[in-house]
C-alpha cells in the first residue's frame, strides 16, 4: 500500500499549463492526473488498454468514436480500448486517469 497525491499532481499540472502525470504504476494498473487548460487542445490518440475517466474539477465534452458525452465533476466514463477519443469544449478540465493494464482483448 502506498498513498497517491491526486491533489499535490493536479495542482503542479495546472501551475505548468496542463500535461499528464503518472501517480501510480504496477504492472495492471497505471492512475495518472490529466489536466487541460484551454485553448491548448487534447492530442490524445486511441490506447492500448481500456480506461476509465473520472472529472475531479471542471466540466467537459468526452468525444468518443465520434459520440459526445458531456462530463461534469463527480462524473465517470469507461472509454475501451482502441476507441478514437478526446476532450473537447472545456476551460480547465482535471481528470482521474485509470488504466488496466495488459486486460484489453481478453
Amino acid at each position: 500500500m502506498h498513498l497517491v497525491h491526486v491533489n499535490a499532481a493536479k495542482d503542479r499540472l495546472l501551475g505548468a499549463g496542463g500535461g499528464y502525470e503518472i501517480v501510480h504504476a504496477s504492472p495492471r494498473v497505471e492512475l495518472g492526473v490529466y489536466v487541460l487548460v484551454a485553448p491548448e487542445p487534447d492530442r490524445q490518440q486511441p490506447h492500448a488498454d481500456d480506461e476509465i475517466y473520472v472529472v475531479l474539477e471542471g466540466r467537459g465534452t468526452l468525444e468518443v468514436e465520434g459520440e459526445p458525452v458531456e462530463l461534469a465533476e463527480g462524473d465517470a466514463a469507461f472509454v475501451e480500448a482502441g476507441a478514437e477519443h478526446r476532450f473537447t469544449s472545456y476551460e480547465q478540465l482535471s481528470v482521474l486517469v485509470l488504466f488496466e493494464r495488459g486486460r484489453a482483448g481478453q
